[in-house]
C-alpha cells in the first residue's frame, strides 16, 4: 500500500499528474485545489496518498495533506459516494468549509457541488456530522502540542457520552492555551454543565 509520494513533478494535466520516483512514474489524481497549488514542472512534490485496487486497476489518489486524505477516506466509506465525488468535494472546498456546512446543515451548499443532489445531501450531513471535528479544527491555528491535547480531551468528553460538536465548542476557547488534556476536560465539564 502506497501512503506516501514524493518525488520530481513530470507532467500536470487536470485533475491527473506524474511523479518520478527513481525512475518510475506515478499517475496520481488529486482535487482541483490541490492542483491550483502544484509547484512547477520539474519541481520536487510531496504528497500523503490513498490507493484504490479495482478490477480495471489501481489508482492513487493524492492530498497536500492527512486532512484531506482523511475526509476523502471518509467520504468514499458513504453509500454512492466514490472517489470521483469525494474529489469533487475537496476540489470545492476544505475539509474546514465543509465540516462548517455539516455543523449548520447546510443543504444548498453541498448540493452546489457536482455530482451531489439533495438526497446526497442530507445523507452526509446525516452520517458525517459525528466525524467533523477533525476537519472543523484544520482550519484553525492550533498548535501541534495543544490539538494533541484538545483531541485527546474531545476524546475523553464523547467517552463521557457527550457529543463532539458539543466538547468542540466548550473547548474552542481554550484553543491557544498551552493546557494539558486534563486541564480541558476540566474546564470543559465546567462549561457544559
Amino acid at each position: 500500500m502506497i501512503g506516501f509520494l514524493r518525488g520530481i513533478l513530470l507532467e500536470k494535466e487536470a485533475p491527473n499528474l506524474t511523479v518520478e520516483i527513481n525512475g518510475i512514474g506515478y499517475e496520481v489524481q488529486i482535487s482541483m485545489n490541490n492542483f491550483d497549488h502544484l509547484p512547477a514542472i520539474g519541481k520536487e512534490i510531496s504528497l500523503y496518498i490513498h490507493m484504490v485496487k479495482r478490477e480495471d486497476g489501481e489508482f492513487l489518489y493524492g492530498f497536500i495533506n492527512k486532512e484531506q486524505r482523511s475526509l476523502f477516506r471518509s467520504l468514499i466509506k458513504i453509500s454512492n459516494i466514490g472517489p470521483k465525488i469525494a474529489l469533487a468535494i475537496l476540489s470545492v472546498m476544505s475539509p474546514s468549509v465543509f465540516a462548517k456546512h455539516l455543523s449548520n446543515n447546510d443543504v444548498e451548499a453541498l448540493e452546489r457541488i457536482p455530482g451531489i443532489g439533495g438526497k446526497t445531501a442530507k445523507r452526509l450531513i446525516i452520517e458525517m456530522k459525528d466525524k467533523i471535528i477533525e476537519w472543523e479544527s484544520s482550519g484553525t491555528n492550533i498548535g501541534p502540542d495543544v490539538d494533541a491535547a484538545m483531541r485527546d480531551a474531545i476524546s475523553a468528553l464523547v467517552s463521557l457520552g457527550y457529543k463532539q460538536q458539543e466538547a468542540l465548542c466548550a473547548l474552542i476557547c481554550h484553543k491557544d492555551k498551552r493546557l494539558s488534556s486534563e486541564e480541558l476536560i476540566k474546564l470543559a465539564l465546567k462549561k457544559i454543565k
